[in-house]
């Protein structure tokens, strides 16, 4: 099994982060760390935002699932009535997860591509990929990924908060007109999240303080490059539903 993940992640990680470093990065290993991290999202993009769209589904419908609960106290209908709700809305609760499990094996793979990386453990490198003798970690000229950097591990706090904030943001009102259905911070879910945009930050400055640069430089540009694509997602899919509410609107007129 360890073979198996080597040769389908690590083994390529490592052979496109050592190429990078040789060609288009000018020997500078931040250069080439922010490229491959641009490259993985690339590779990755399609699994985000399908989970980036259903966790932003789910968060919409937890206000009905809020009221289905308030009215049906029997655990077995409450069960029955919440998967009916998710059908309805043709929404897998599971969907959110299921990509984030699949990224996981390319997660670790970088962890330990980058920490060999730095460590000039590259005996893994593809053949055909010139091998150099020695990696210099100091990047930009003053930046020596090989140590902790407390500010980096601030900057990948700071872009953490950020993408949380977008992610989570409050909805006053999620649905137009009458029934219109507002949002009330008083939900276990709700609570969590908000708990969850604020204990991040803090988390990642604490673990990527103590992270070798090269590592907390991935954190950080990974957490940009997700709050951008969560932008992009979420702004189409705020369209999406404008489009589908107009449609919507425009058959029951025409009724």
């Amino acid at each position: 099994m360890i073979h198996l993940f080597t040769i389908i992640f690590y083994q390529p990680i490592l052979s496109l982060l050592i190429f990078l470093y040789n060609t288009v990065s000018f020997h500078d290993i931040g250069i080439a760390i922010i490229l491959l991290t641009i490259i993985i999202r690339l590779i990755l993009w399609p699994l985000s935002r399908k989970s980036i769209k259903s966790q932003r589904e789910l968060q919409e419908l937890q206000p009905k699932l809020e009221e289905l609960k308030k009215k049906i106290t029997n655990r077995e209908e409450q069960a029955r009535a919440t998967m009916a709700l998710y059908k309805e809305h043709k929404i897998n609760p599971f969907s959110s997860c299921l990509p984030l499990l699949i990224q996981l094996p390319f997660l670790i793979a970088v962890y330990q591509v980058f920490r060999d990386g730095l460590g000039n453990r590259l005996n893994l490198v593809y053949p055909f990929i010139y091998k150099p003798e020695f990696i210099n970690t100091v990047s930009f000229g003053f930046l020596d990924l090989a140590k902790s950097n407390l500010p980096l591990a601030v900057l990948a706090g700071l872009a953490q908060f950020w993408q949380g904030k977008m992610m989570f943001a409050k909805n006053k009102k999620l649905n137009k007109g009458a029934d219109a259905i507002v949002v009330k911070d008083e939900s276990m879910t709700t609570i969590m999240n908000k708990q969850m945009i604020y204990m991040m930050p803090v988390l990642t400055i604490f673990i990527g303080a103590t992270l070798p640069g090269g590592l907390t430089l991935y954190w950080l540009v990974i957490t940009l490059l997700t709050a951008l694509q969560q932008f992009i997602v979420l702004k189409s899919f705020k369209k999406d539903k404008k489009l589908e509410s107009g449609v919507i609107e425009g058959e029951l007129i025409n009724k």
